[in-house]
């Protein structure tokens, strides 16, 4: 005789929020936070880039993650977008680390001597 199958379906606790529009809700304001913040990391850092440089790559970075559906996920990434926001703005970066969202990320590594040699690789 078979024994009937149980479906276990496991409720889990939010991080912050309760339902997507609520999540929508906080990303949108971590945005807009970040935006706002602009001229004065112009102005703190001095780094070599303009508000338009600037505001292009903040909206890029939260591009990457538009893909993402799942709540719990999305809070995750917006605690992790405060805390990064909270660094900028305390200074706790310095303005290396900052330039590093800059930085192409594919870039095609030399195999010549020469490449490796300026670029600071092993032979």
């Amino acid at each position: 005789m078979a024994t009937p199958v149980q479906t276990v379906t496991r409720t889990v606790k939010p991080l912050l929020s309760l339902n997507r529009d609520e999540a929508r809700r906080r990303v949108f304001n971590l945005y807009k936070a970040w935006i706002r913040q602009v001229p004065l990391i112009l102005m703190d850092y001095e780094i070599p880039k303009n508000e338009q440089d600037l505001k292009r790559k903040i909206r890029e970075e939260f591009q990457k993650n538009a893909h993402v559906k799942d709540i719990r996920a999305l809070d995750m990434l917006v605690i992790k977008g405060q805390m990064e926001l909270k660094e900028v703005v305390e200074k706790f970066k310095n303005k290396g680390a900052l330039m590093f969202y800059f930085k192409d990320t594919v870039e095609p590594k030399p195999t010549d001597f020469l490449g490796k040699f300026m670029s600071g690789h092993d032979p």
